[in-house]
């Protein structure tokens, strides 16, 4: 009895293997790059992403503001960024960026002193202009504008 061997052509059976290697290993480091690419595109991307998000918001509606007393303060979320609304003792608006100018820390109403507090360094604003009065902030809070809407409530807009 004899053996039953299928003859290949000669040297197809290693190239058959090569070119499988070379396709296994090309696939690995296409999701290799893909594994590491995305992470880093999506970091770099976040930015422009949420710059974009930010300027699609043009105002925001309050609908609660007539239930803030005078002298206190109120933080609204406008797009992606805080805002500080001031009901002032006098009974004018302000609404003013609540990220501070010098480390983007979060600021406070201090309505005992009537200003506007970043508690990292110790930046004062104004609280009515939204000014940088003393501490390491090297500009003024940006300013909104604020307008009375229906029923108690105010609107908030870009300047």
């Amino acid at each position: 009895m004899g053996s039953f061997t299928e003859s290949a052509p000669s040297g197809s059976e290693p190239a058959s293997r090569r070119a499988f290697v070379a396709a296994a290993l090309g696939g690995a480091g296409l999701c290799y790059a893909a594994a590491v690419g995305y992470p880093v595109y999506r970091f770099l991307a976040a930015p422009v992403e949420r710059a974009a998000a930010a300027e699609a918001v043009k105002e925001v509606a309050v609908k609660d503001a007539a239930k803030l007393l005078p002298g206190s303060a109120l933080m609204l979320k406008f797009g992606s960024r805080p805002v500080l609304l001031i009901h002032h003792l006098d009974g004018a608006w302000v609404a003013l960026d609540a990220k501070c100018t010098h480390l983007g820390c979060t600021v406070a109403y201090e309505a005992d002193k009537n200003r506007i507090y970043c508690a990292c360094h110790g930046g004062v604003y104004d609280a009515r202009t939204g000014a940088n009065v003393s501490g390491p902030p090297p500009k003024p809070l940006k300013r909104y504008v604020v307008r009375p809407a229906p029923e108690g409530g105010v609107v908030v807009s870009r300047a």
